[in-house]
């Protein structure tokens, strides 16, 4: 039964389900339209935006570019100032030592023709304390070679005229004080040269005639009128006898030596020593002529030691070379030249102009 109504009498159900259906697709159809049109806004917004930035942006890269370029171009300005600044430093720097160098010349010429302009404005006194400043010193060089004050008395009798004449009242410190210097020259006890010369070659003569202390001397012969006479009276075995003991006690010497050293000197030595002794007087003279007088004095106390150690003192040869070196020692004491100290002081002073 139920299978032949299903042809004939369709069901309510299935007259009713298309209209749902049209009703569900024309929902869904309307809300892709809305959707569809909001994703155009968007995408619309989103293009109007995107081409504001990529303006923006654009505008930002042109002025970035501006700004490198003028960066650059600024940049290669400095450069080239740069540049220029350090050849200006470099010529600036040459000219300032191209003007040092001419200042410096500049500064020689003046100072050259400072000491022309004084040496030319010099007055005559100022002259002439420069002369009898040379003419003193002068003479004490001479003074000094020679051995002889003569020099040193001429040279400030000279000086003294010569300040007379000049008659001026600033120079009488001066001549005060080289009137002091004359009267202390006078004054002063100096050797002779030449006659210490004579003395010391004198020694060198003595020196050869010299007794050493250990010298044999030789004995005296008894006098020819004693043996005369006792010869009578004396047998033939008693003047054997006498002859005999004369000469056992020649054979035997007892004499008194006070250093042992001259006791063992051998002929051959007492021949250097004497050389040694005349070489130690002429050390002496050459120093003397040298104006040596420390070393003349030194070679001399060594000769004097050699005599009183080797010789005979009791000798009349040894104390009269004694007594000349002793003569020559002291005169060699009174050998120093006189200084002009208060002259040469007070021209130091006139010079400088206090």
């Amino acid at each position: 039964m139920n299978a032949e109504q299903t042809p004939d009498t369709p069901p309510v159900v299935a007259t009713e389900a298309p209209a749902a259906t049209a009703a569900s697709v024309t929902g869904l159809a309307a809300v892709p339209h809305k959707a569809v049109l909001g994703v155009g806004l968007l995408a619309v917004a989103a293009l109007l935006t995107t081409g504001l930035l990529w303006q923006k942006v654009s505008g930002m890269q042109e002025q970035l570019a501006r700004q490198s370029g003028d960066a650059n171009s600024q940049s290669l300005e400095a450069l080239a100032l740069a540049k220029q600044a350090a050849s200006l430093a470099q010529e600036t720097a040459t000219r300032a030592a191209v003007m040092d160098s001419r200042l410096s010349e500049v500064a020689l010429q003046r100072s050259q023709l400072d000491e022309l302009m004084q040496s030319l404005s010099r007055s005559r006194d100022e002259n002439l304390v420069v002369d009898i400043d040379a003419a003193l010193r002068l003479a004490q060089q001479q003074a000094q070679l020679t051995g002889s004050v003569e020099p040193l008395l001429a040279a400030l009798k000279s000086a003294d005229q010569r300040i007379v004449r000049a008659a001026q009242p600033r120079l009488a410190l001066l001549q005060r004080a080289i009137a002091r210097d004359i009267d202390r020259v006078k004054s002063s006890a100096v050797s002779d040269t030449p006659t210490l010369l004579i003395k010391l070659d004198e020694l060198v003569h003595l020196a050869d005639e010299l007794v050493l202390a250990n010298a044999v001397t030789a004995v005296r012969p008894a006098p020819k009128a004693s043996q005369s006479a006792v010869a009578p009276a004396v047998s033939w075995w008693q003047n054997g006898l006498q002859l005999a003991l004369n000469e056992a006690r020649n054979l035997v010497r007892v004499s008194r030596i006070e250093t042992p050293e001259a006791a063992l000197l051998s002929p051959e030595q007492g021949f250097f020593l004497r050389e040694n002794l005349k070489l130690k007087l002429l050390n002496a003279r050459l120093g003397l002529l040298a104006r040596q007088i420390e070393s003349a004095r030194s070679d001399l106390s060594d000769a004097e030691r050699m005599l009183t150690k080797y010789f005979d003192a009791s000798a009349r040869k040894t104390q009269t070379t004694a007594a000349l070196l002793q003569q020559v020692q002291t005169q060699m004491r009174t050998l120093q030249i006189p200084q002009l100290d208060d002259s040469l002081a007070v021209l130091a002073t006139a010079a400088a102009g206090r």
